[in-house]
């Protein structure tokens, strides 16, 4: 079997997704400043960002039921030139001088459905350009991915803004443009490999419900995985607060995207050393033993050291659902699972500032973030006594 980096096919899908990732997070960044700096608004710069989350969860469902009827590759290649299209149209509306906020809420609204559909197409594609026995390799790249462009995308972005308002949005279409020219490139199989059977979208979203409720290890899994999400991102809250100094907060988001950085990296290692539940408990079990460490007053590098080490297991939980998902799941099933997932991912996503906030204000951040870890520590201990995460058996794989 070639290696994975010879499996140019994949390289060419994952360097597309890549480059629209990274624009992604420039553009996250860049919606916000420019509503402030035409507005003045915090509560309008915020409402942007809101309704392109909630025009992405609201239709991930039919979205992904839409995946898995449509040809794939059409969907990401009219995913990618929407894109392209409404990131221009805001460069050039800003270089005009004629930018409005109904100009950009449309374009919020539409990148969220073209996300909506991107994203599941491109979970679905996934396991049609890579050997099974090559997953682990490949969703750990694809972490890295993630990683890169959360690190690396918001300096960026405000780096271009300050060059010019329209240069975040312009380099955005761009990287849109990159993703569609590597799509085409990778020949993404068009269709799934068993056509599904003709059913309404109602009827087929319950199938792909009815399917994972079935499926044990993926519920429990993906159970944890949304409960460590969720309590991780609540705490990021109260240890900003805590911290307290820009320079101190600064420390601190770096040591978070470099830790998940560093843990993508070793995560494939660690899923061809541990069996898929075994990796779970162990994973979420060092992220609950950190995290209250943070608290303790021994300096300003004490934080970002521990959060570091904390944010090392994340990615391989992240990898080790990706894969059983890619494996365990039908081909004509891939999109609805995929949507499903995102939708509960997406919303409780927005819970967790909202929980770490009202934490830290009625209680205080240490106390929130002792909280919080209590939380996740009650996690891992229902986690340790599923069936379906102590039975998962080991797969083999290779790199």
């Amino acid at each position: 079997m070639r290696p994975l980096r010879k499996n140019l096919r994949f390289q060419m899908f994952w360097v597309g997704s890549a480059a629209s990732e990274l624009g992604s997070t420039l553009s996250w960044l860049a919606f916000p400043l420019v509503v402030l700096a035409m507005t003045g608004s915090p509560t309008q710069a915020g409402l942007v960002g809101a309704v392109a989350m909630a025009a992405e969860t609201i239709f991930g469902l039919p979205a992904g039921a839409l995946v898995d009827r449509w040809d794939r590759r059409r969907i990401l290649l009219g995913a990618d030139l929407v894109r392209v299209a409404t990131m221009a149209s805001l460069g050039l509306a800003l270089l005009a001088g004629s930018l409005t906020m109904p100009h950009l809420l449309a374009v919020a609204v539409v990148n969220g459905l073209a996300g909506s559909l991107f994203w599941p197409a491109h979970g679905a594609s996934i396991r049609a350009l890579v050997p099974s026995e090559q997953l682990p390799t490949a969703y750990a790249q694809e972490q890295a991915r993630q990683r890169a462009a959360g690190l690396a995308g918001p300096a960026l972005g405000g780096l271009l803004f300050s060059l010019g308002r329209a240069i975040p949005f312009l380099v955005d279409a761009v990287t849109y443009l990159v993703s569609f020219v590597c799509t085409v490139f990778a020949r993404v199989p068009r269709r799934p490999e068993t056509p599904a059977v003709r059913q309404s979208m109602r009827e087929g979203i319950g199938e792909a419900f009815r399917w994972l409720w079935g499926q044990h290890l993926l519920r429990a899994a993906g159970g944890l995985a949304i409960a460590v999400n969720l309590l991780v991102t609540a705490i990021k809250l109260p240890i900003i607060v805590m911290v307290g100094t820009p320079v101190d907060v600064g420390l601190v988001m770096a040591a978070l995207g470099a830790g998940g950085l560093a843990g993508s990296l070793i995560s494939a290692r660690l899923m061809r050393v541990l069996p898929i539940g075994r990796l779970l408990l162990v994973g979420t079990w060092s992220v609950a033993a950190a995290l209250p460490l943070v608290v303790l007053p021994l300096g300003s590098y004490w934080a970002p050291a521990v959060l570091f080490l904390a944010m090392l297991a994340a990615p391989a939980l992240n990898v080790a659902l990706g894969v059983e998902i890619a494996r365990a799941t039908p081909d004509h099933l891939q999109g609805r699972i995929h949507g499903v997932l995102m939708l509960a991912f997406s919303g409780a996503t927005p819970l967790a500032p909202l929980l770490g906030g009202l934490l830290t204000q009625y209680a205080g951040a240490v106390p929130a973030i002792l909280g919080l870890s209590a939380c996740l520590a009650l996690c891992c201990v229902a986690a340790t006594f599923s069936p379906a995460l102590r039975a998962a058996a080991p797969r083999v794989s290779q790199a």
